[in-house]
């Protein structure tokens, strides 16, 4: 697979990753709401395959991740797992990268918790809720 290289609003902050998932995951819960303005995005990428140069700025947002921006412009740059199972995986923004780098939403958990404005749906995108997605991930407990 080719590199994927993508950049924040300003371009301050560039990011290369050698393996880019196709798949866009997105979030509804409290953190990732209040951090993303109505829900998250990420594109799942191992963090030893990806490289970010410029003025990242980080925030340890739970006992289980840090989120990063742009010093700069502000943009939304990763959330980045720090302890757990998924230590050494990065979610990154999709909009760092031209046509959110070929991948599509596949998945959107929390789903249950989303605004009453608004919601995501297709034939191919899994509805995964509060109850269903902490059962499968019991260290969670509301800690993205």
């Amino acid at each position: 697979m080719s590199a994927t290289t993508g950049h924040c609003l300003c371009g301050a902050v560039t990011v290369r990753v050698e393996s880019l998932s196709d798949e866009i995951s997105a979030c509804f819960c409290d953190l990732c709401t209040r951090w993303g303005g109505g829900l998250q995005m990420g594109i799942e990428a191992p963090a030893n395959r990806v490289t970010i140069e410029g003025p990242l700025k980080t925030h340890r947002s739970s006992a289980l991740a840090e989120r990063g921006w742009c010093d700069t412009c502000g943009s939304s740059v990763l959330f980045r797992y720090v302890a757990d199972r998924d230590t050494g995986y990065l979610e990154l923004s999709p909009g760092l990268f031209e046509n959110a780098g070929g991948a599509r939403l596949t998945r959107v958990v929390y789903a249950d918790r989303h605004p009453d404005g608004y919601w995501l749906e297709g034939a191919e995108v899994a509805q995964v809720s509060q109850k269903d997605y902490e059962a499968g991930n019991p260290h969670l407990n509301e800690e993205c």
